[in-house]
């Protein structure tokens, strides 16, 4: 799977880290519903950084398909309640 972290380029994740990515995102959805600011900041950082740590960034020369894209670092609970609905950045 092809994630582009905006603001940072893209990482290829090994299929057996997505379920992990996509249960952040289901919790992201949650706590966008709740208005919790504070836990909102704590689960997208550790999308970002899950991605990071488990991806394998790709070289800026080279540009594939993204299947998800997450929004850059400075996002706020208010964009990202236009993000962060129904099943999240992860369909399905």
């Amino acid at each position: 799977m092809i994630v582009r972290l905006m603001g940072e380029g893209q990482y290829e994740l090994d299929k057996k880290h997505v379920d992990e990515i996509n249960n952040i995102d289901n919790n992201l959805v949650r706590v966008v519903n709740k208005g919790d600011e504070k836990s909102f900041k704590a689960e997208f950082r550790k999308l970002t950084e899950n991605v990071r740590r488990y991806g394998k960034k790709l070289p800026d020369d080279v540009l594939k398909p993204s299947d998800i894209i997450i929004p850059p670092a400075d996002l706020t609970l208010d964009e990202a309640r236009e993000i962060f609905k129904g099943d999240g950045l992860i369909q399905g």
